[in-house]
């Protein structure tokens, strides 16, 4: 699909037109929604207290205690993730996530993150997990450990971007060939997926951060 021309720019990439402007809209849409909180809530209020009582329970139940703390790291991936995907499902507008550079900025944040968390949970015995539960395995245990946590980031990376282009590559391949059966059904399947690979980003995300927490050293 081509780009709406008003977001087109000749100095900025596509996709980091389109992901500032979906940061804008959630900016807005947030404070829109939180300017004036109410005991009995109106429908934008609503969608939002859904949302963030869905994410709050996912984080309680993969994190337990400690998932209060992440929630606006992980909220804010969700459903920055969710909206970039959706966004490919609008006549004339792009997905930043079938660009894989922003899968692979969304992986790279999350790597980094993941070890400054267990570095500061653990101190320097964090290093630890990577030698193996005796020294003379080191040698053997020490490349397996590091291969292992950078094929986090390139996982991350790959599924996201994989699943929404060929989703939107499928989508426009079949409205050309036929126009007037396809486009209802394949968009709740295409929503669905949006949906499925939000969850697996951000549950991933998660679990790779507790577990750098919560490792054994």
């Amino acid at each position: 699909m081509h780009s709406i021309y008003f977001l087109e720019n000749p100095y900025i990439p596509t996709h980091v037109t389109y992901a500032i402007f979906l940061v804008l809209v959630l900016a807005v849409v947030s404070f829109l929604a939180t300017r004036k909180l109410s005991v009995y809530p109106g429908p934008l209020q609503n969608i939002m207290e859904v949302i963030i009582g869905g994410f709050d329970a996912i984080l309680n139940e993969i994190m337990g205690h400690n998932g209060r703390k992440f929630f606006p790291l992980i909220t804010t991936l969700g459903l920055f993730i969710f909206l970039s995907n959706l966004m490919g499902a609008i006549p004339g507008f792009k997905s930043p996530t079938s660009d894989i550079n922003t899968p692979a900025a969304l992986a790279l944040v999350v790597f980094v993150l993941t070890h400054i968390f267990g570095v500061k949970t653990h101190g320097f015995k964090y290093i630890k997990q990577f030698m193996g539960p005796v020294w003379w395995l080191t040698p053997l245990m020490l490349p397996i450990e590091i291969v292992s946590h950078l094929s986090r980031p390139l996982s991350l990376t790959f599924r996201l971007f994989g699943n929404i282009k060929g989703g939107d590559l499928v989508l426009l391949i079949l409205l050309i060939l036929v126009p007037l059966i396809v486009p209802l059904p394949l968009m709740a399947l295409k929503l669905f997926v949006y949906l499925v690979q939000t969850l697996v980003f951000v549950l991933l995300a998660m679990m790779y951060i507790s577990s750098a927490m919560e490792e054994a050293h």
